[in-house]
Order: structure tokens, then C-alpha cells, then sequence
């Protein structure tokens, strides 16, 4: 982001030496920091770097052992009352946002003075006037009678901020205050991050700090003033966004530069692994492709373009209208393809909603682990729990999983050790079909090129690896060839020095500027 008026302006967050510990390891050491009134503030740094403690001690959740913390001119009590920051002007948005899915937007929005009002009596119409206004006030155009739970993602993540910013606003009198976001983008396409950002300059403009944490390196340079990133509990680096190249924030992030190259060609090991032929599903038309043995093939294309949906009617996750699939020698129609159908046939799928559909976050990270292995290295009934133990420890420490603990709830990692305890549920089945969405989606910069590498390392093995990503660069550095989707066709194949993000990315604008013509131009027509 360029600079900006609010890097010069008075500062409104000040942080003194902040430090907490738990069973005598520091995981806060002496952390100090500064935010301007109007500054959006990157906060980065792997997971466990002590980013995640800093903000649960700015909104009251944990007591820190030393330090101070002033805001608006005014020392904080610390440690804050549980639940109590919105009382001096903090407001907290974090990825699970918080909102009530049941209840409406107004509901949500107003909540706090719905129920604190002496009056028991609600004045729905009254009350709806005023969310409408609240949200129109951004050029929020979402109807404050709906449900939450019927909003796309990115309105859930808008109303969650414009309810932070009136929590701030009724006590700093619309000026000032502190908004802490706690990745609010991992789950959002491109388009709607850019509304997202929107809102969020909005607000800073009107003198309110912001605090952005996130992993996203890209995002944090779009949106940010200034940036801290933390590595083992103590400040790696303090940067000024516009000046400092996104090598400087990974090498701050991981401690050393890592490589950017592109890795290097799988090396093929010959004939076909998989072959679908007039794959069709509702926003997909028929679709032909092959994929080597040892290939990583990455599919991509603008919001809507039906890529995306390719790995689920593949595996059965998503009900395909027409299409045959060949596999391991086997060849079926994919109307009646079914995960169990597909996980016999040697394919696995890592979605992209970790939560929702890659793990059970209530069991262990043991018991996640040995799931597919049941009945197969692993006894179906009577497993002994010891056994159940070691095979599960074995994989942990494979995958490089943190804490190295099985026996740690799935909930209480981080987003890139869950995607790890994902990946090697599925990879340890030697697979011969790997089917990804989103691969790195939430994981950190050290862990993503952790995953870059099981995946590489799987296709050297002689897995087929078919990658949907709106991330081009990770595209860039994991496959071997690329299509680009457009109106669920493709529209480009790009394969050796074409795959590159540039050109990826060029490809999918490409795809736009056809559609907006009314043209939409196809691959047959591009190799003619």
C-alpha cells in the first residue's frame, strides 16, 4: 500500500514491553510496537511466532506477565476484564467472525444495545432503519432482515466489521479506537477481499488503528502502512510496507531467504494415471483431460469459472451429469462416482474447507491421522491403542506436524500443522491420484513451502497431481502444466516457461476480456 498521511500522524497504540509466558517459556518477549491514528498495521510471523498470544493479550483473554499498554493517550488496566476490551475502544474480528448464523443482520449488528436497553420492548422497524443505515453509510447494500446464515462469506466478514467499528465507535466517539482483524481473507476469492480492503481503508481514513494479521505476504503489502513480524516471541523485523520487498518480509517471517525459483519438472514415469473424458456437471461443460504418472497439473481462472469444481466431480463429492473416468484400469461412468468409490480407486481429495470437510477438530490429531489406514496398515477392529500410537507419532514427525503431540486436539493447531496432519492422513495411502483445492489456504509462508514439497515429493513417487488455486504463484512453483477455465471451459494450456504467474495471471484477465466483449474466446480457437 502506498504511503500515506496516517504513517505521520500521532500514535494511537502504544506497547511497552509486552511479555507472557507459559511453563516457563517466553512466548511474548518484551514486545513493543506503535500504531497511528488511520494506520493499518500488518502483524506476521509462522505460526507459534507469539503473534496469536500478543492479540489475545490486547483483547483480555490472557494476563500478561509485564509491559504496558496505552491507547488514545490512555494506560490501559492489564490485565483488560475478560471479555470487557469493547470498553476502551477495541474491537476484535477474527476468522470465525463471531456472528450468531440464526439470528438476522440486525440482530447481529445491534445486539449489544438491544439487550443492554431498559426498555423490553424491541422497535423492529426502527431497528432495521438503523443497521440499513449503518451499512449503507459503507456502501454496504445487505439486507438487515436476513439471515446471516444466507449471506456469502464476504457480507458475513463486512457486517462482522462494520459491527467492530459502531462497538468502537460508541466509546471513542468515532475517533480513534483500535481494530484488531485476525485473518479475515483465508476463506474469500479475490474479488471479495478487494470489497473487504475497501471497507477497512474506509474506516482507517475515519482515524480508527487497524491491526492486520495475517499470512498472507501479498495482502499484507496491498493493505498495510507499516508491518511487525514476530518470530519466537520477539520482534524479527519492524518494515515500512511501500519500501520493503516480499523477500524481506519471508526472510523476516522464517529467519533465512527461501527460494522463490520454481521447483523443478516431476520426472515422468510414463502412460496415463487418470483420463476423464466429457466431464460435466452444472457450470461445466464437457471437459477432456489426461494426466501423467508423476505430473503436477494446476487448474485455475477467474471467480466462477469452474475450475474449482473439477476435483469434487471427480471424486464423487459433487454429482457429475455426464463423463467417464479411467483409472488404475478401471473405467466408470462419474454419474455414480462416490469418495469410497474413488479413495478404492487409489484417489484422494484435500479440500479447501479445512474445517468443515478435512478434519474432525473434536478427535486428536492421532486418531484424524490413522483413518485411512484402518483396514489397511492398520487393523480394522480391535486396534490397539499403542500401536494406534506409534503409527500415528511416525507420521507426525514425517510431516513435520507441531506440536510433535498425537494426542493434541485437531482444534488447537495452527492452519498450516492441520493441513500437514491432512496431508499425511492421505499421502501415507500412497495414492495415485492426489486431488487438491486451495492446498495452502491459511498456512503460513515457512509451512506452505513445507506442503509445496509433500506434494512435489508425492509426484516423484509417481502420484497424479491435479491442483485447483487461485494463486498463481503457488502454481507457478508446483506444476507442470496449468489450463485456465472460463465460463466452465478451457481456455489456455500452459505448459514449461509459460508456467509462471505473469503469465497465468495474464491468461485469466485474458478469459475477462473475451467475456466482456461478448466473445468468449476458446482454447481450440487460440491453437488454431
Amino acid at each position: 500500500m502506498s504511503g500515506s498521511a496516517a504513517e505521520n500522524s500521532a500514535a494511537n497504540l502504544v506497547v511497552e514491553g509486552l511479555t507472557k509466558s507459559f511453563g516457563g517459556t517466553k512466548v511474548v518477549d518484551s514486545v513493543s510496537l506503535t500504531v497511528n491514528y488511520g494506520e493499518i498495521h500488518g502483524l506476521l510471523g509462522h505460526n507459534g511466532s507469539g503473534k496469536s498470544t500478543l492479540i489475545k493479550m490486547l483483547s483480555g483473554v490472557y494476563a500478561p506477565d509485564g509491559g504496558r499498554v496505552t491507547l488514545g493517550g490512555r494506560e490501559l488496566p492489564l490485565p483488560l476484564p475478560a471479555g470487557e476490551f469493547n470498553r476502551y475502544g477495541i474491537a476484535v474480528v477474527h476468522q470465525a467472525l463471531g456472528l450468531v448464523p440464526s439470528l438476522s443482520v440486525t440482530e447481529n449488528l445491534l445486539a449489544r444495545r438491544l439487550v443492554r436497553q431498559a426498555n423490553p420492548m424491541i422497535r423492529w422497524g426502527r431497528a432495521h432503519r438503523e443497521a440499513r443505515a449503518a451499512l449503507s453509510e459503507y456502501g454496504l447494500a445487505i439486507d438487515p432482515q436476513a439471515a446471516v446464515a444466507d449471506l456469502a462469506p464476504v457480507e458475513r466478514a463486512l457486517v462482522a466489521i462494520v459491527r467492530a467499528f459502531r462497538e468502537i465507535a460508541e466509546t471513542t466517539s468515532g475517533k480513534g479506537g483500535l481494530l484488531i482483524l485476525d485473518e479475515p481473507t483465508p476463506f474469500l476469492s479475490r474479488v471479495d477481499v478487494e470489497r473487504l480492503f475497501a471497507l477497512v481503508r474506509a474506516l482507517a481514513g475515519q482515524g480508527t488503528s487497524v491491526i492486520f494479521v495475517s499470512h498472507d505476504v501479498d495482502e499484507v503489502k496491498e493493505l498495510t502502512h507499516r508491518a511487525t513480524v514476530l518470530r519466537n516471541g520477539l520482534i524479527a523485523a519492524s518494515l515500512t510496507t511501500a519500501s520493503a520487498s516480499k523477500a524481506d518480509f519471508i526472510a523476516a517471517i522464517v529467519g533465512r531467504h527461501l527460494g522463490s525459483e520454481r521447483s523443478a519438472a516431476s520426472p515422468r514415469r510414463g502412460g496415463t494415471a487418470i483420463a476423464v473424458s466429457g466431464l460435466a456437471t452444472a457450470g461445466l461443460a464437457p471437459l477432456d483431460l489426461e494426466v501423467e504418472a508423476g505430473e503436477v497439473l494446476g487448474l485455475t481462472g477467474l471467480v466462477g469459472s469452474g475450475y474449482d469444481r473439477v476435483p469434487y466431480s471427480l471424486y464423487g463429492a459433487e454429482v457429475a451429469t455426464d463423463g467417464i473416468l479411467t483409472i488404475a484400469g478401471k473405467r466408470m461412468p462419474l454419474p455414480g462416482m462416490s469418495p469410497a468409490r474413488a479413495i478404492a480407486c487409489g484417489m484422494v481429495l484435500v479440500p479447501a474447507d479445512r474445517q468443515g470437510a478435512g478434519i474432525a477438530e473434536g478427535l486428536t490429531v492421532g486418531e484424524n491421522i490413522v483413518l485411512p489406514a484402518l483396514g489397511r496398515s492398520l487393523p480394522r477392529f480391535f486396534v490397539r491403542a499403542a500401536r494406534v500410537a506409534r503409527h500415528a507419532a511416525g507420521l507426525v514427525q514425517d510431516f513435520d506436524v507441531r506440536p510433535c503431540d498425537p494426542g493434541r486436539l485437531m482444534r488447537e493447531l495452527s492452519g498450516g500443522n492441520q493441513q500437514k496432519v491432512v496431508l499425511a492422513k492421505w499421502l501415507q495411502t500412497e495414492p495415485g491420484v492426489i486431488l487438491l483445492d486451495e492446498p495452502t489456504q491459511g498456512v503460513d509462508v515457512g509451512a506452505r513451502h513445507q506442503v509445496y514439497g509433500f506434494i512435489r515429493d508425492a509426484a516423484a513417487r509417481g502420484a497424479a497431481v491435479i491442483c485447483a488455486s487461485s494463486d498463481h504463484e503457488q502454481l507457478e512453483m508446483i506444476c507442470d502444466r496449468v489450463l485456465v477455465f472460463s465460463h466452465g471451459r478451457v481456455v489456455a494450456s500452459l505448459t514449461g516457461s509459460d508456467v509462471n504467474k505473469s503469465t497465468i495471471t495474464e491468461r485469466c484477465l485474458d478469459s475477462l476480456a473475451g467475456t466482456l466483449s461478448g466473445t468468449p474466446v476458446l482454447l481450440e480457437e487460440k491453437l488454431q
